[in-house]
């Protein structure tokens, strides 16, 4: 500890002999130990601590302080002032050491450390001076170690601020309000997530989010897209293996579990897995344990799991391609999200940002957009979703001079399909190509839409909340349906 700074002591006592006694013990290390202040009751070392807030490194404050406020109410009004600083109780009352209720008493309080005084007729000290100096040393220690974590945690916190802004999620459409909404709550849980939702809408970014605004946010995120990788690596590349579990394992892997231990692990194409890294994959989820490779022993880890699918994973089970108990198991908390083109207003919203994104990073102006090609766009059905989208605002501003026409959207290089067009190709499958009468129709696309919903819905409750029902009128259309008895 640099002597130019030394531990600066607020002494709250109100008998003089035992001041003195206090002075006696800790004379001997002047130079780093100073006892800043001394006052008589707690009122008057609250007010010191106000008006001169950080200064003071450590309180040894008397328990028996006379006055009202006093013991474990000064201790936490001081700590509420200054969460850093460090308390030292001493005190005249006959304690038995191991009285365990009044010293988690003081701990529960936010004292650092007590010590009983010696008796009155010891003069020169208040405590055995050797232990009494070592625990204001160990709590200047510990504060100075606290305040270099809040340091790093502020850093931290900056950083994951900045990276919320960089992954931010733009919309103000229904579905997208309630999809920040659920991002919100489920952020605050470990339960595991199944995002669903076609190619393109932007399920890792999801995942980002709900990672980001967690408990886990300090630890790592770790994405793997289970269809990328061939269905003999999987297993390695998620629960890793041992040196020389196999020819050519020359030294330990971890697997990806290992690295995303105590964060969040992101399983996109989720679908994908093989059954063998599907039985693996439900004993990590059941059990928090993973098998490696040429390990003996299970390995423990604290993973939170985030998946997501665009396909139906519920079909995928029925065809028994994915394990039914698995799905469960991921699909503990169920996200859908929409496809761009339900989301209305936010196709120009989104197509606006990646405007300015791409007019900034290239140093140009940023193009005007003729009313036409706004309406074009609106109204094109964005297959790719918003992968797409940001991909044509790209092609748009590298071939644009200034203004994006609609001669610009409707040039195929652009838009797979522009104009106007109704997607007819799957109305001929209906009732197998025969013409039925409309009120079938109808029936039939109600009972599929309501078995599809309810398959992806936690509860009858929330597929009616998804349909905009009341629950009592979502299981009177189900009955009518045929779907309950």
């Amino acid at each position: 500890m640099n002597t130019a700074n030394p531990i600066q002591i607020l002494l709250v006592e109100d008998e003089d002999f035992d001041v003195a006694r206090v002075r006696n013990t800790v004379k001997l290390f002047a130079s780093r130990i100073r006892i800043a202040e001394v006052v008589s009751n707690g009122k008057a070392a609250l007010d010191l601590m106000k008006s001169n807030p950080d200064k003071y490194d450590v309180v040894i404050l008397d328990f028996q302080i006379s006055g009202g406020l006093r013991g474990e109410e000064l201790i936490q009004k001081m700590k509420e002032l200054d969460p850093l600083v460090q308390i030292i109780v001493i005190t005249k009352m006959t304690i038995n050491m191991t009285d365990l209720d009044f010293a988690s008493s003081l701990l529960k309080a936010g004292a650092f450390w007590y010590c009983t005084k010696y008796p009155g007729n010891i003069e020169e000290y208040i405590y055995q001076p050797t232990d009494f100096i070592l625990s204001i040393f160990n709590a200047y220690e510990k504060r100075r170690l606290e305040r270099q974590r809040l340091k790093s945690d502020k850093r931290l916190m900056k950083n994951i601020e900045s990276l919320l802004d960089s992954k931010e999620i733009l919309g103000e459409s229904k579905p997208m309000l309630q999809l920040k909404e659920a991002i919100e709550k489920y952020a605050r849980s470990d339960a595991n997530i199944l995002i669903s939702g076609a190619s393109g809408t932007g399920k890792e970014l999801v995942a980002w989010n709900i990672h980001l605004k967690s408990k886990r946010r300090f630890e790592s995120f770790v994405p793997i897209n289970c269809g990328g990788i061939p269905h003999e690596l999987i297993e390695s590349e998620l629960f890793g293996y041992e040196k020389g579990s196999f020819t050519g394992a020359n030294a330990p892997k971890p697997g990806l579990f290992e690295v995303a231990n105590n964060g969040t692990i992101f399983l996109d194409e989720v679908s994908e897995l093989p059954p063998s890294a599907q039985v693996k994959m439900l004993r990590v989820l059941q059990d928090g344990e993973i098998e490696k490779i040429g390990r003996t022993s299970s390995l423990v880890v604290n993973v939170r799991v985030i998946a997501a699918t665009n396909s139906d994973l519920s079909k995928e089970v029925s065809e028994k391609r994915f394990r039914e108990d698995l799905f469960y198991r991921l699909s503990v908390v169920p996200i859908d999200i929409v496809p761009l083109r339900q989301r209305g207003d936010d196709i120009m919203l989104l197509f606006q940002h990646f405007l300015d994104y791409f007019s900034a990073d290239l140093n140009i102006p940023v193009p005007e957009v003729d009313p036409k090609a706004k309406e074009i766009l609106t109204h094109y059905k964005w297959p790719g979703n918003v992968r797409e989208l940001r991909n044509v605002v790209q092609r748009l501003v590298l071939n644009s001079e200034g203004k994006i026409t609609a001669k610009d959207v409707s040039q195929p290089m652009i838009l797979r399909s522009p104009l106007y067009k109704q997607d007819l190709g799957n109305i001929k499958e209906f009732g197998n190509g025969q013409v039925v009468p409309l009120r079938e129709m109808e029936r039939i696309f109600r009972t599929n839409y309501f078995k599809y919903v309810r398959s992806i819905s936690s509860s009858d409750s929330n597929a009616a909340e998804k349909l905009g029902l009341a629950p009592s009128n979502f299981f009177r259309m189900c009955k009518e349906l045929g779907l309950k008895q």
